[in-house]
């Protein structure tokens, strides 16, 4: 039967589910304007939200700087407290990041730990990054990738600020128009086929997509300039809104049947035959009041009402890029005013077969010398029967199958060592759990079987893969079942994961305290401690059952007022579990402030007279995992009827005092060290057995591998 009091606490608890809330977003005005102030200087204009992601875009001087966005309106990918990281995103007209800044998180590392600047520090090595590239924390077997360093301590935390920065950006790249929508494999560009010709009049070329047009009317133009000091400069009026302002076509002529159709075979052939290995030509034709070409345009300069874009690359084309076309020979296609022909040179490394624009630069006069742009783009996709794509090699998928990987999925692969090491270890422990009563008789085999294990608890689990447990975790967990359950949020720390995993296992087969007394990191920094001060004959002391049981209560509450806080603010909660010195003595080793390093340290001193304090009274982890405790399916701790009336040994050397005046072990504060087991089947050492040798009239011969008899007078 639980407590009444106990009783009470698990029902408030439960009550509590049922109420939790969400975290509500701040306000990040002052600090967005900053980081743009501090990015790209004076910015004239900053647009509305726009589109989905409500991205706003960034002018000065009528010409466009940049764009802006908060990842939150991209993606929403939960970090390592449940909660997703917010980050301001810049990026420049060709797809680069300017910057990079976390402007939210809930991060327990790096809420109190771990200094916020460390963060920034590695959020600002994005700036000069494509939003194309792939980019690995640690290391890649793909030469392609682009690789940062993690954060010392915080790899999983650095891991998802990557995901969430490289693929919002890309998102919003490829929704401007700033690269293609598909990364796809690293493989090499497509090929235009020059074996496929099938006769084709305009009317076709324009319905299978080989012929794309653009149609502007002057009030389309005037729209665009409003809000812009151009926004009354050659403006129309009345019906002139309706006029064309430019009706513009485009083709890829490489592919015979589009350029042997458009140009007629002889000058398609001399036309291929100028061209160099790598090089295409696009064909341009336009009509309306507004010239492609320009009246501006001088020898040697650039067409500057004209350009490319493919992947976030601009291509300007220069005089030598430009011929004229006069003469074509498809009968239907309409009369335009001026067509040309523009080559695209190898040293761009044009795609054929990826998503291209041809960007219109329409300028309006403001000043003597000053003007305003506004863009139009003019979207081409070659048609796939015109290409030859080459089969990626082996080395190509192997690196796109690593770029597709799920982040946690990446995160287990690099971790593979470690988890190798700790699966083995909790098989050990199993069979160690499973065969206690075999080790119980080998008592002081099974203390050196216990001290190895405790101190690599402490070594490999603290030291090495921080894999310590946190009450934080019980509430990230209890969260996100009632704002969206998802197994990535989980399987991003592959050891902590796993040690939940056995946790929850183990707590229904032998109750929490298989990992409070084997697997916690503090814990078995402090039972080793205690554990050298007895061999130093260090005195101990232990408070009187009646207050030892009533002060088992404080830890419940402590878990209850952090739940209860966590309703509220997530974030107010992850600092309150400071109480827990988890985070100083194992994930920081005692590398921060001075006071939180006096509180680990305080705890320690005092475990150096009485064992465990902190466990026994305080850990509000070890609450949360004593209340499931009461579910466990078995009683492995065996025990006689003389215990506690009126044998007492057990009770007097139970080292954290779990065992009754009663005889009775209380799950939930038992720690699973298996003393009790020993002294029960030592035949030399527990009263009843030595009271029932006596009455056989037979001594118990001696065994090589038990210990001698020792008389135990218990402690007052």
């Amino acid at each position: 039967m639980l407590h009444p009091s106990r009783s009470r606490l698990c029902g408030l608890f439960l009550l509590l589910l049922m109420f939790a809330g969400a975290v509500q977003a701040k306000d990040y005005g002052e600090i967005e304007r900053q980081r743009i102030h501090h990015v790209l200087g004076q910015v004239d204009s900053t647009s509305e939200p726009e589109s989905p992601f409500k991205v706003r875009k960034l002018s000065a001087a009528g010409k466009v700087l940049g764009y802006v966005f908060q990842s939150l309106d991209v993606v929403n990918i939960p970090a390592y407290s449940g909660k997703p990281i917010n980050v301001q995103v810049i990026l420049d007209p060709a797809g680069v990041i300017l910057d990079a800044y976390v402007l939210e998180h809930h991060e327990p590392i790096l809420l109190i730990g771990i200094a916020e600047e460390k963060l920034h520090a590695f959020s600002a090595r994005y700036s000069g990054i494509k939003v194309n590239q792939r980019v690995v924390v640690g290391h890649s077997s793909d030469p392609n990738a682009v690789t940062v360093d993690a954060i010392a301590g915080a790899t999983v935390t650095a891991m998802v600020v990557n995901e969430v920065i490289m693929r919002a950006a890309h998102d919003v790249a490829v929704s401007l128009g700033l690269v293609k929508g598909d990364a796809g494999l690293a493989v090499a560009p497509a090929r235009v086929r020059d074996d496929v010709y099938q006769p084709a009049d305009w009317a076709t070329l324009v319905g299978n997509g080989a012929v794309r047009r653009l149609h502007l009317t002057r009030g389309q133009v005037d729209a665009s300039f409003k809000g812009t000091e151009a926004e009354h400069v050659e403006t129309a009026s009345g019906e002139q809104v309706n006029d064309t302002f430019i009706d513009l076509y485009v083709t890829h002529l490489n592919p015979p049947t589009v350029g042997r159709n458009l140009l007629g075979e002889t000058q398609y052939r001399t036309l291929m035959a100028e061209l160099k290995p790598g090089e295409q030509a696009i064909a341009v034709m336009g009509s309306g009041r507004y010239s492609f070409k320009g009246s501006g345009y001088v020898r040697g300069g650039i067409f500057d009402r004209v350009q490319l874009r493919q992947s976030g690359d601009t291509i300007s084309f220069r005089d030598l890029d430009f011929q004229r076309l006069d003469d074509v020979a498809a009968a239907d296609m309409p009369d335009f005013d001026e067509m040309a022909i523009f080559i695209i040179r190898a040293a761009h490394r044009f795609d054929p077969g990826a998503p291209w624009s041809l960007e219109l630069l329409v300028r309006r006069q403001t000043g003597p010398v000053s003007g305003t742009f506004s863009s139009f783009e003019l979207g081409y996709q070659l048609p796939e029967p015109y290409l030859e794509r080459p089969l990626p090699t082996a080395e190509q998928m192997a690196a796109a199958e690593e770029a597709s990987r799920p982040m946690w999925l990446t995160l287990w692969y690099q971790k593979s060592v470690e988890i190798s090491v700790l699966g083995a270890a909790l098989l050990v422990l199993t069979a160690i759990l499973f065969f206690q009563d075999s080790l119980a008789r080998r008592p002081k085999l099974l203390h050196w079987v216990r001290r190895g294990y405790l101190v690599f608890t402490v070594v490999f689990l603290g030291g090495v893969a921080l894999a310590q447990l946190s009450v934080v975790n019980v509430l990230t967990f209890v969260h996100a079942l009632f704002e969206g359950f998802r197994w990535e949020l989980f399987l991003t720390d592959p050891l902590i994961f796993i040690l939940w995993v056995f946790t929850a296992a183990s707590i229904l087969l032998w109750g929490r305290g298989v990992f409070c007394g084997w697997l916690c990191p503090f814990g078995a920094l402090q039972e080793l401690i205690n554990e050298l001060a007895r061999k130093l004959k260090v005195p101990q002391y232990e408070l009187p059952f009646a207050v030892h049981e009533r002060l088992w209560a404080i830890k419940y509450i402590i878990l209850l007022v952090l739940f209860g806080v966590s309703l509220e603010s997530m974030a107010t909660a992850e600092r309150l579990a400071e109480v827990e010195p988890f985070k100083t003595a194992i994930t920081l080793k005692f590398d921060r402030q001075w006071w939180f390093v006096a509180y680990a340290a305080g705890l320690l001193v005092i475990n150096l007279f009485t064992r465990k304090v902190y466990c026994r009274y305080i850990c509000p982890l070890g609450a949360a995992l004593a209340m499931p405790t009461r579910l466990r399916l078995f009683d492995w701790l065996k025990r006689r009827k003389e215990c506690g009336n009126p044998c007492q040994l057990c009770a007097k050397e139970c080292e954290i005092q779990a065992i009754h005046p009663d005889g009775r072990i209380n799950a939930n504060e038992c720690h699973y060290c298996l003393d009790c087991q020993m002294t029960w089947h030592n035949e030399n050492k527990c009263p009843p057995l030595i009271n029932k040798r006596k009455k056989r009239g037979k001594a118990t011969p001696a065994d090589p591998q038990r210990i001698p008899v020792v008389q135990v007078e218990p402690t007052p």
